[in-house]
């Protein structure tokens, strides 16, 4: 199967990478700057493609920050970041950090390339479309999620079907466009614990919502992240001094 990664660089799109490379798929990446304030996430989506051995394929869309500005990721002034929140707290509501339908812009840009990928292999190298199988693979978490209404499996299904009726492949050629979530109902402690099973280059990984060169350990994303390699038990190896 074709299989295109949503890379940010981040511990669960780094998973779902190193799942999509261990379960024998055909992989490539592509990682998306959308303007946002921790760009420091492209330099580690570089490394972890590097480390896994696929192709990334880095899109610009800086311009979306002015388009999805309501967002303390790419709205750095007028929204500040939420700091030191109980997880109880995190998923009570849907935070600043929601960047307005982000997810929905991600995965249609993923599917583009995928697609183009699929039409290539049919119409330019002559492949045989029924042997042809393609799927953007996300890191999609619904359940230690930050309230975000575009992690959740319902989402998914939803948008899948909008991509098999509006691709050239899907309704040409009958190739379904799948979208692949396979940690959406892992806990983080169980990601923790699946990325290593994979093989995940955790080293390289980052998780922090702030721009320093350093994790702040107080946003939600690093407070997530570190409660879940506790409960894994298992030291959180971008964090070793190197």
């Amino acid at each position: 199967m074709q299989a295109l990664v949503l890379l940010s660089g981040g511990l669960d799109s780094t998973t779902v990478a190193a799942h999509a490379v261990r379960e024998g798929h055909e992989v490539r990446a592509i990682s998306i700057a959308y303007g946002q304030r921790h760009l420091r996430e492209l330099a580690s989506a570089r490394a972890v493609a590097q480390a896994l051995d696929i192709p990334l394929l880095e899109a610009d869309a800086s311009f979306y920050a002015k388009i999805a500005a309501h967002s303390a990721l790419t709205s750095l002034e007028q929204h500040p970041l939420p700091e030191h929140r109980p997880t109880a707290e995190m998923s009570a509501d849907i935070p600043i950090t929601y960047v307005p339908l982000r997810n929905t812009f991600f995965v249609t840009v993923a599917a583009a390339a995928l697609e183009s990928w699929l039409l290539s292999l049919i119409e330019e190298d002559g492949r045989d479309p029924k042997s042809l199988a393609g799927a953007v693979y996300v890191g999609a978490n619904a359940i230690d999620y930050s309230g975000y209404p575009d992690c959740r499996p319902e989402f998914y299904e939803a948008l899948e079907r909008v991509l098999h009726l509006g691709s050239k492949v899907g309704t040409a050629y009958g190739i379904p466009l799948r979208i692949e979530a396979p940690i959406i109902e892992m806990s983080k402690a169980e990601i923790v614990r699946h990325a290593v099973e994979v093989g995940a280059p955790l080293e390289h990984t980052w998780s922090c919502y702030a721009g320093g060169d350093h994790p702040c350990g107080s946003c939600d994303s690093c407070l997530l992240r570190a409660a879940g390699f506790a409960e894994a038990g298992i030291a959180d190896p971008a964090l070793a001094p190197r």
